[in-house]
């Protein structure tokens, strides 16, 4: 058996006090009627607190716009019946000695894989109208938009801290809102929201984080969720270079990011392998910016996510090459998704050796609010 000393050992996160490393991903599950979490949802986080998750983030919710969310049952984080749910959530994982934060969402114009058809009430928002091809599918979003839209994450960061939440998450990855503004391809606005780099691009990201470290206390951990890949192309770079990531980086960190939440198909996978053979992207991260890193992709398990949703188990994998990382500090906090995902006692399991009674996971999870 391993040596699991790093991975339960605590930190500190801003003013917020972990009992580990663990972090639960946040995975969409679109259980929620007409937007609003149920006693189930509830119950589903509560699981993961009891079996000593560190750190649990929700799937992405929907801030107050129209267009925020790309399906029928995606959880709402605006308004009266959605925000009551969510103090049940909070509630019932603080009675279990747990800590929480929402990741407060905004789709732009992706559409859901599993709700293509689905429309939202107002049509889809994005910076420039344009896919990821750059083909035109529909209006560039108005400064008066932009502006709204910011108002609504701070709006809802102000009413997580209300409610009780111990953070917040920002949905800055895989193609969604706040990434189409970094993508040139997806950005080619010509007003202050534009522009020919990435640094110039990142302004929607930097006065985002801005309204929302002034609509909270000082304490309060913002952690922003960021990606290099596309779901079109996992090879593509947002930042080219070292030298680019640390000027990105530096701006979002300037602006109030207290920690780098970077998506990874497989976390041991070197984000410049040019340069690098071994740093992941949350390893350049916390080399680059000194900031909190949380690493993600594969934890625990043989495959990556693509390979599950197209229909494929994955097995149980060591922890070893993980622990190693961590050791060394690549990075703080390693987010474990599917292996949480189907079995809400996998830490409880890792902590005792009781690895023999984990399971492969199955694709059928993903319909399962185990």
């Amino acid at each position: 058996m391993p040596n699991l000393d790093v991975l339960f050992s605590p930190y500190r996160l801003n003013a917020l006090d972990l009992p580990n490393r663990v972090v639960m991903a946040p995975m969409s599950r679109y259980v929620c009627p007409g937007g609003v979490p149920t006693a189930e949802v509830a119950a589903y986080y509560r699981r993961r607190a009891e079996n000593g998750v560190g750190l649990i983030i929700t799937e992405g919710a929907g801030i107050g716009r129209p267009a925020a969310l790309n399906a029928p049952d995606m959880p709402r984080f605006h308004g009266e019946a959605a925000l009551a749910g969510w103090k049940k959530v909070v509630d019932e994982v603080h009675a279990a000695g747990g800590r929480i934060a929402p990741q407060l969402a905004h789709v732009g114009q992706k559409r859901s894989n599993t709700h293509p058809a689905w429309t939202p009430s107002a049509p889809y928002e994005s910076p420039s109208g344009l896919s990821m091809t750059g083909e035109r599918v529909g209006q560039p979003m108005s400064e008066a938009a932009i502006a709204d839209t910011i108002d609504a994450f701070a709006r809802a960061a102000a009413d997580a801290e209300r409610l009780g939440f111990d953070g917040i998450e920002v949905l800055g990855n895989h193609n969604y809102l706040i990434n189409q503004f970094f993508w040139d391809q997806q950005n080619r606005r010509t007003d202050r929201y534009g522009g020919s780099t990435l640094v110039e691009r990142s302004r929607f990201a930097v006065e985002t984080l801005k309204a929302i470290r002034s609509a909270v206390t000082s304490g309060f951990p913002v952690i922003l969720r960021l990606s290099q890949w596309k779901p079109t192309d996992v090879t593509a770079r947002i930042a080219e270079t070292p030298q680019a990531l640390e000027q990105w980086l530096g701006v979002l960190a300037e602006a109030g990011a207290d920690a780098f939440h970077f998506s990874q198909m497989k976390f041991w996978d070197p984000a410049f392998p040019e340069i690098d053979k071994e740093l992941n992207l949350a390893g350049w991260a916390r080399k680059l910016t000194g900031l909190t890193a949380i690493t993600v992709g594969a934890v625990g398990l043989s495959g990556d996510v693509n390979e599950s949703f197209a229909g494929k188990s994955a097995r149980p994998a060591p922890l070893d090459g993980l622990l190693a990382r961590l050791k060394r500090s690549e990075f703080d906090l390693v987010a474990v998704g599917r292996a949480l995902l189907q079995d809400p006692a996998w830490l409880e399991k890792v902590r005792q050796g009781r690895v023999d009674e984990i399971a492969d996971f199955t694709p059928a999870a993903f319909a399962n609010l185990s």
